[in-house]
């Protein structure tokens, strides 16, 4: 049975079996239930052609599938480039000069990813961890257009916890083995097939991923997402139909997927929360947990919340209807994804990403503009599903004074309005003035949603109605990113301080690993100097944290203060992560602001930073913490 779209409330999609939208561009939104592609009998045989609109591609840019959620690029992997990057890449019949960076299909899809990288080498390090986390809460005050009053949805799209993940059928296609060591994690020929999971985290405050940000405009959720790579080593014949494909699915209360996960299969209801998947209140503690085995049907995510006593979870095996991806035709395989490593050694990595990936901690930012007034209209469309009240260009707010206008649009020739890039000290003309010629540059603001209820509709019909907080622009529409480093993530005064104007620091506790032990070492690192302009990833000059024309760049502190715990689980004077800035009578440690991200790692992707590997400082005597444990994954200490 085909099933078809009803939209229920403001900020809801609900899949109903109800023909309540009995139109024929409804047709490429209907799919069967997620396992309804798995069989009893032989389902590693089967394999399943992309649907027209699909998520072949995370990052929205494939020539013949289009995305579901055009904006979700901003929560992809940021894969690095060629080794020897200076040779040019050529994208039907057009050559790109990469210099070492990845392009898809012309757009730079570069990152800004704040990250703590933890190592062990104990037995399921690598597999099997738990942390602890305290969500945010807002402030009280309503966001306003000029920044002065900040929600953690302008910060951060999504915190996330990392893992590599074993994928024979992605970057370099080569076997994997689950759970291994045996792996070659290092950018090599004979590197195992490597897919990145991300268990991501969205702020609340705006609507369903449809083309914004949040899932609810009161409460976080999760997911668990997995992006595989479809190239051979180097980025040789990679497949620009399906360069990044990524699976999806909410954490649910019943386990049960919202939509299709799959890349083939995705639709409006995998981006859709429904009554099952986990809200989470501002505020709360969570348990997360990341578990694995190869006899398992595969990999588990879990957040249980300790203060409201629900949990969800999410499993990405073939009978929840994740696939991995041929490289050569983009068809879908029933799929259980598993951990790539058994331990965390530093060397295990994703070996075609840019962090250098094994298990994460992470902010994504570089998000966010907000703004006196839209302009330039350029709707975001899925069949017949449109929001037309969605702008490219931000009129004032950080772009600076009452009415200057920002970045875009662009016409159907990728010719565009005032695209800037990275100066020394701000922002710059770019080099060129259309998209499609592959610069390092910002040539639109947008995607950007007005402040307040639109309509989205289809055709005359209106079907649903959103709601933003502020005029907000997310720096994804033709680039990934602020290139210009001008918007509210790197603004001084924004990310958590202290102040009533701004949220709360995100807390973490962790990781555990499988015996309940810290992981003793660390590195902090950043890929964000892959997206400064300025930034020679060959030497590494002008590879900087902060970004030459950023006005702050946030960084990881910890505290030990009095109530400044998780929860009953973890108090004074055990140590705390925090992230964002400095913040008086709170933060006890800073790791040397910005320069804990260390310098351009030029051996392997200069375009990340990347320190040298520390002890663990949750455990280290030198902070005079105590040492934390906890006795088995999921009991606390």
């Amino acid at each position: 049975m085909h099933n078809r779209w009803s939209f229920r409330t403001r900020s809801t999609w609900v899949l109903v079996a109800a023909p309540a939208l009995a139109v024929a561009s409804l047709a490429v939104l209907s799919a069967s239930p997620a396992t309804a592609h798995v069989t009893s009998a032989t389902p590693a045989a089967r394999t399943f052609a992309p649907h027209k609109f699909s998520m072949m591609d995370c990052n929205g840019w494939s020539p013949k599938y289009k995305s579901v959620s055009p904006t979700f690029r901003s929560h992809c992997v940021d894969p690095r480039g060629k080794v020897g990057g200076s040779s040019p890449w050529v994208v039907g019949g057009k050559t790109y000069q990469n210099n070492g960076r990845f392009m898809d299909n012309g757009h730079y899809v570069g990152h800004d990813e704040p990250t703590v990288k933890f190592i062990s080498s104990a037995a399921n390090s690598g597999n099997t961890m738990t942390y602890f986390m305290k969500v945010p809460t807002d402030p009280k005050a309503q966001a306003t257009n000029n920044g002065k009053v900040v929600d953690y949805a302008e910060l951060s799209p999504a915190p996330w916890f990392g893992l590599p993940i074993c994928d024979p059928g992605s970057y370099p296609q080569n076997p994997c083995t689950p759970d291994s060591d045996s792996n070659v994690g290092t950018n090599t020929p004979n590197a195992a097939g490597s897919a990145f999971m991300e268990l991501q985290f969205y702020p609340p405050g705006f609507t369903p991923f449809f083309d914004d940000v949040s899932c609810s405009p009161t409460h976080w959720c999760a997911a668990l997402t997995i992006d595989s790579l479809e190239s051979q080593f180097n980025f040789a014949n990679i497949n620009f139909n399906c360069e990044e494909p990524v699976n999806f699915a909410y954490l649910q209360t019943n386990g049960l997927p919202a939509g299709p996960p799959s890349p083939q299969d995705a639709n409006l209801a995998t981006f859709t929360p429904n009554k099952h998947t986990l809200m989470i209140n501002a505020g709360d503690v969570l348990e997360v947990s990341i578990t694995d085995s190869p006899t398992s049907a595969g990999l588990t995510t879990t957040v249980k919340d300790l203060t409201t006593h629900q949990t969800g979870y999410m499993q990405a095996s073939a009978a929840n209807g994740f696939m991995n991806t041929n490289y050569k035709t983009c068809a879908g395989t029933p799929f259980g994804f598993h951990a790539e490593y058994a331990t965390a050694a530093q060397q295990n990595q994703v070996p075609w990403a840019a962090l250098q990936g094994g298990v994460l901690m992470e902010q994504e930012i570089g998000h966010s503009e907000v703004c006196n007034a839209l302009t330039n209209k350029n709707p975001e469309a899925f069949g017949s599903i449109t929001d037309k009240s969605v702008y490219d260009t931000c009129l004032g707010g950080v772009e600076g004074g009452k009415v200057k206008a920002g970045e875009g649009s662009c016409n159907a020739k990728g010719v565009c309005k005032n695209p800037t890039t990275e100066g020394t000290t701000g922002p710059i003309a770019c080099p060129s003035n259309n998209f499609t010629s592959g610069q390092l540059c910002e040539f639109a603001d947008g995607a950007c949603m007005p402040q307040g209820t639109r309509a989205i509709t289809d055709g005359k019909k209106i079907v649903a109605r959103e709601h933003s907080p502020v005029n907000f622009c997310q720096d994804s529409r033709f680039q990934n990113g602020d290139l210009d480093f001008d918007g509210i993530p790197y603004q001084k005064g924004k990310w958590p301080d202290g102040s009533k104007n701004v949220p709360t620091s995100v807390r973490y506790a962790g990781p555990f690993d499988a015996a309940g032990q810290p992981y003793p070492s660390v590195q902090f690192e950043t890929d964000v100097a892959g997206s400064e302009f300025l930034c020679n990833i060959f030497t590494g000059l002008n590879c900087d944290a902060p970004p030459l024309a950023a006005k702050f760049y946030p960084y990881w502190t910890m505290t030990k203060a009095v109530g400044q715990g998780i929860g009953n689980a973890f108090k004074a004077p055990d140590c705390i992560w925090n992230f964002g800035a400095t913040i008086p009578g709170v933060t006890k440690f800073t790791f040397g602001g910005d320069a804990q991200y260390g310098v351009s790692d030029v051996s392997a992707f200069g375009g990340t930073l990347i320190s040298s590997v520390r002890a663990n400082p949750e455990i280290n005597p030198k902070y005079g913490c105590r040492p934390l444990s906890i006795a088995a994954p999921n009991t606390v200490k």
